[in-house]
């Protein structure tokens, strides 16, 4: 089979497509062909060399990737006859290997995907939309919000601007270029905004006050600018601070606005005996009955540099997803 793998931490480049051998499930695991693997910003933060929250270091060389989905084609011993031939996504935790045409992982970890799901949108809700379930968990918007969500034409972008829409309240997007923007207007926003503009404050000077609650994954200058913004008891949600590079050791927070969401806490909110499990399921149920639809920016396996590159430049909309 082929795979992506790493042999030194560095550049896009690093990344070389070639033939590897065929993994083979253990006991309790399942082998997928894999149709589709996500592509995460932590992806490339690991690339570099950088620990992120794994448990342990990275080991060299590698295959990258925790998100896939595809086919079940092969069982280890033990493991339940059924899951042989199904649509199945999975989350491989801490143990790397998506980037592959075959990847390993336990049964415990799979979820069938819904009929209406193609692999790619699947991937994109097991990561991507199970960050949102979890971010929403602490501040649901309502029909009296006024939302402001940066990064909006990105993959977790995209679902809040959907989320909040069906739950009745007035979205603004801001997004990179004239491009970005308007796929954030399509996707429902009732303002789109480019913020590469430099007078892009401007535009929202109308909604100075008015802005009830920002989902902010981006940090830096933009989060200044949206926390001047929020009305008396406004939310500032932080769920990432990209803007801020791969080196920060935490997000811009404002004292008696901000919540950080990340870390346990959003994994106690969600309760159940796997707090992972809960989220996901939530995730694929609300893209299963159509309030949510995944953005995806696809690349072939083979490309998996470009897309980390792409990635990097915010050159991309949407989850980014590799298919072999």
């Amino acid at each position: 089979m082929h795979a992506v793998r790493l042999y030194a931490f560095g550049p896009a480049e690093n990344l070389v497509h070639e033939q590897v051998e065929e993994p083979r499930p253990d006991p309790g695991q399942v082998r997928i062909a894999v149709r589709a693997a996500g592509v995460h910003l932590l992806d490339t933060a690991l690339r570099q060399g950088h620990q992120g929250p794994a448990p342990a270091p990275t080991t060299l060389p590698t295959v990258p990737g925790r998100e896939v989905a595809g086919v079940v084609d092969a069982l280890g011993d033990g493991t339940p006859a059924g899951w042989l031939g199904k649509r199945v996504v999975a989350h491989l935790g801490f143990a790397p290997g998506g980037y592959a045409e075959l990847a390993v992982t336990d049964a415990d970890r799979l979820h069938e995907i819904p009929e209406r799901l193609d692999f790619a949108q699947a991937v994109a809700m097991i990561g991507t939309g199970r960050t949102v379930m979890g971010i929403v968990q602490f501040a649901e918007p309502g029909p009296g919000d006024v939302v402001l969500v940066p990064a909006a034409a990105g993959g977790i972008g995209t679902l809040l601007v959907q989320y909040a829409k069906n739950a009745g309240a007035t979205v603004i997007g801001l997004a990179g270029g004239p491009g970005k923007t308007a796929r954030v207007a399509a996707n429902g926003a009732d303002l789109a905004v480019d913020y590469t503009d430099p007078a892009w404050p401007e535009r929202l000077s109308a909604h100075q006050g008015d802005i009830t609650l920002v989902y902010d994954g981006v940090g830096g200058d933009t989060a200044r600018v949206a926390v001047t913004l929020l009305a008396p008891g406004g939310r500032h949600v932080v769920f990432g601070w990209s803007a801020q590079g791969l080196d920060s050791t935490g997000p811009y927070l404002v004292d008696g606005v901000s919540l950080n969401v990340l870390g346990p806490e959003m994994m106690r909110r969600a309760g159940g005996a796997d707090p992972v499990r809960t989220l996901e399921l939530r995730a694929l149920t609300e893209a299963a009955e159509g309030r949510l639809t995944p953005a995806v920016h696809r690349f072939p396996l083979a490309e998996a540099a470009s897309a980390h590159r792409a990635l990097e430049s915010r050159g991309t909309t949407g989850k980014v997803v590799l298919e072999p």
